[in-house]
């Protein structure tokens, strides 16, 4: 059951005005759907673009942020709930335990290591959720073709590789997580 998604995405608004646009297409999805989500509670970037068009649609958005960054003022104030926790493992780990699944939209850095995080803990069997990369404009094909390569000189399992939903339009992304089944743990007894 996809209740709820974890979304990871950038603090910044990137150059491309279609990254905005694209994010609000997948609030709406999510909302049309009945499916909240839950973010890491910034109002600056794709981040508030998408909780904006979440809260603007009438769905459910709960936000996650460390007090560190609640007091330098980034906080959303619009969100159904934000959760202060004391530092940024907590995010993640509650960002990981309030979502049934978890989309990665465009973003840096951070995007990337909570997006790695939530897929390493799939293949460690932590969890058995859905990992999708919502591929706008072919914003995540490079990384996807690192991925090919890495399971072509084995080091990723191919099941692993073929677990990870990547889905170019947003409505196509939620059927695909809430059909998919999860690989056997890399290691299962």
């Amino acid at each position: 059951m996809l209740n709820r998604v974890t979304v990871f995405t950038g603090s910044a608004a990137g150059h491309d005005p279609l990254y905005a646009t694209a994010v609000t297409e997948f609030a709406h999805a999510l909302a049309d759907a009945g499916i909240g989500a839950v973010y890491g509670g910034g109002h600056v970037g794709l981040m508030g673009a998408f909780a904006d068009a979440l809260v603007e649609r009438g769905g459910e958005v709960r936000g996650v942020m460390p007090q560190a960054l609640v007091d330098r003022e980034i906080a959303h104030t619009r969100l159904t709930h934000l959760e202060v926790v004391a530092n940024m493992h907590q995010r993640k780990e509650r960002m990981a335990e309030l979502g049934d699944g978890f989309v990665a939209l465009p973003g840096g850095a951070g995007t990337l290591e909570e997006l790695f995080e939530a897929w390493t803990w799939q293949q460690l069997g932590i969890h058995a959720k859905p990992v999708a990369l919502f591929d706008l404009g072919g914003f995540w094909q490079p990384l996807v073709q690192m991925i090919a390569s890495m399971t072509e000189k084995g080091f990723i399992a191919p099941a692993f590789s073929d677990a990870l939903i990547v889905e170019a339009d947003p409505r196509a992304l939620l059927q695909a997580m809430m059909a998919w089944t999860p690989p056997a743990p890399k290691w299962e007894r």
